[in-house]
């Protein structure tokens, strides 16, 4: 009797316990279904709703066919609206919506079942340049691009590979995802990257590359990696290729998260996230040693003799990479950061269509190739299995001297040739131009965070698993190849030759072109985990106990059984 009158008290705790129901249970039901009727369906003979007839009658005639897919799912169903002679909206509590599409969309009396979601207007973001950039002047050769940031807006005929992000936003912008940049380091003091970027850390520790006079800090600004004529002809430097400053990871950061919305500048696709700089590149690129340190660093590994970051980031984005098998050492802080549930994107490489290249090409990474506004895979981008998906890379078309790029990817950037100028604030536009997978890449990782901010219980692979589904399939016309008048071919597998322009296949260049609305659309339908609940005993001191603690009690007394539940190049 006593162990009868504890299992009664246990039971009575357990019903006590709360359980968790379904998104909006006890206010509006969780999930919103259209269905619509297959012509001849019994159901819908059976229940009729006819043109003139009374409100009340239209409505129970529908509330009686939501009874008849009620007993079929094995789920209670209340009806909404009607919709024309076929559609009517079915609600239930206890699922989501997707789930309850899928279960319904099996019934044989149903063409289609499909979320009823919330749409909103789409806005236009107030910063000048998401629209069309300045005019352009042949005499200074300054301006544009005249089509602005084609790159986030809706896609089109023209703009095939546009990712979306406009129509993306009204579900996420990446409020509290953090994307670490391991580049070049950024320049915070941008006028539109203020507010959005992070303490980091510079993990350059050969000074003779760093160019900021030191090793390892938490100064993660960029100096510069300029090359003189001198310095590529001799020394440390030599074949390192002479340039000006490229303010590499600046450009990528306001891919990322420029902010917007703010009357100036222009639009980061994931606007509401924010940016961790880790230095890992300086003069003439970096070390492997130090791109996988500052890898660990940001997803929030403890290292011996560094200190741990402050805001660890959930998405890495790495526009960096050289030619070659994923190493061991890659594969290791690979696989340490998506054990923490850490995505990583990185950049295909551009050696003009061969193999991808490293840390693109390790198991785990998503990695990332780049298509022209037409779709097409853009010339300079290499290929192959290793790639996930495809983003707009920039290409200019017009290439005679003096002539505007016409596509290429606005982004923030500074005025200094080689240290940063003060006050030089700016952005890349036709004729000092943004193109690369380097710029594919920090799309694809800022919709990362769009998702992780409205699933954040996703895992990498899952992230991964939504950016594919959501992908939109590669044209296979519409594109030329200019004055030349050879047609454009079908990409072939990566070897030795260059490849230029081609049409993607899946396989080659991914699962498809980024589109940002439809992955979180894709992510939202994921299942939801239940978290399981904290075990506990009655004499462990820990309050309430659980109830699959309760039920395995219960269950085993009532005579039942249970079974528990080198270096490498900046790739520009």
């Amino acid at each position: 009797m006593k162990i009868f009158a504890v299992l009664v008290s246990l039971a009575a705790v357990a019903l006590a316990i709360p359980v968790a129901a379904g998104p909006g249970a006890g206010a509006e039901p969780a999930a919103r279904v259209i269905v619509g009727y297959r012509d001849g369906a019994a159901v819908a003979g059976a229940h009729p709703w006819r043109k003139g007839a009374p409100p009340q009658d239209v409505r129970q005639a529908a509330q009686r066919r939501a009874d008849v897919l009620a007993r079929r799912a094995g789920v209670a169903l209340s009806t909404g609206r009607t919709i024309g002679h076929r559609a009517q909206v079915v609600m239930a509590r206890g699922l989501d919506s997707a789930s309850l599409a899928r279960q319904l969309a099996a019934d044989p009396d149903v063409a289609y079942a499909v979320v009823d979601h919330r749409r909103r207007a789409l806005t236009v973001p107030n910063d000048p340049l998401f629209s069309a950039g300045p005019a352009v002047n042949l005499q200074t050769l300054t301006g544009g691009p005249a089509v602005g940031q084609w790159y986030l807006r809706e896609p089109s005929d023209l703009f095939r590979s546009a990712t979306n992000a406009q129509a993306a936003w009204v579900r996420s912008t990446g409020s509290g995802v953090v994307v670490a940049v391991l580049d070049t380091g950024v320049l915070a003091n941008h006028v539109d990257l203020a507010g959005q970027v992070v303490s980091g850390y510079d993990f350059v520790r050969d000074t003779t590359y760093s160019n900021d006079g030191d090793g390892r800090d938490a100064d993660a600004s960029d100096p510069g990696d300029w090359i003189t004529a001198a310095e590529d002809t001799s020394g440390p430097y030599r074949d390192c290729g002479q340039q000006d400053s490229s303010w590499h990871g600046t450009h990528v950061a306001g891919i990322v998260a420029a902010a917007t919305n703010n009357g100036i500048g222009m639009a980061g696709l994931a606007h509401g996230a924010k940016v961790l700089p880790v230095r890992v590149l300086g003069k003439c690129g970096g070390y492997d040693s130090d791109i996988t340190a500052g890898m660990l660093w940001a997803a929030g590994v403890d290292q011996a003799g560094l200190p741990g970051s402050t805001t660890p980031a959930k998405v890495l984005n790495l526009s960096l990479g050289g030619d070659g098998a994923c190493t061991a050492a890659y594969q290791d802080a690979v696989g340490a950061v998506t054990a923490r549930g850490v995505v990583v994107v990185a950049a295909a490489g551009n050696s003009v269509g061969r193999a991808v290249g490293t840390p693109a090409n390790c198991p785990g990474v998503i990695g990332v190739a780049g298509v022209r506004h037409a779709g097409s895979k853009v010339g300079f981008s290499d290929l192959g299995p290793e790639i996930a998906i495809a983003a707009p890379g920039g290409n200019c078309v017009n290439i005679e001297p003096g002539q505007p790029c016409l596509y290429p990817i606005l982004t923030t950037s500074n005025s200094g040739l080689r240290g940063p100028a003060a006050g030089g604030s700016k952005y890349t536009d036709s004729f000092d131009i943004s193109v690369g997978t380097s710029f594919a890449t920090p799309m694809v990782a800022a919709t990362a965070a769009l998702i992780l901010s409205a699933r954040p219980d996703l895992s990498p692979a899952q992230v991964k698993t939504a950016l594919q589904s959501g992908a939109r399939p590669f044209p296979t016309s519409g594109a030329d190849n200019g004055s030349d008048p050879a047609p454009v071919g079908t990409c072939q597998p990566p070897s030795a030759q260059e490849q230029l322009q081609c049409y993607c296949v899946t396989g080659l260049c991914g699962a498809g072109m980024l589109d940002a609305d439809r992955a979180l659309a894709a992510a939202e339908a994921l299942p939801r985990a239940v978290p399981p609940l904290t075990p506990s005993t009655p004499d462990s001191g820990g309050g309430a106990l659980s109830w699959p603690w309760v039920l395995a009690l219960l269950v085993a007394t009532a005579g039942l059984s249970a079974r528990p539940r080198g270096r490498r190049p900046v790739r520009g």
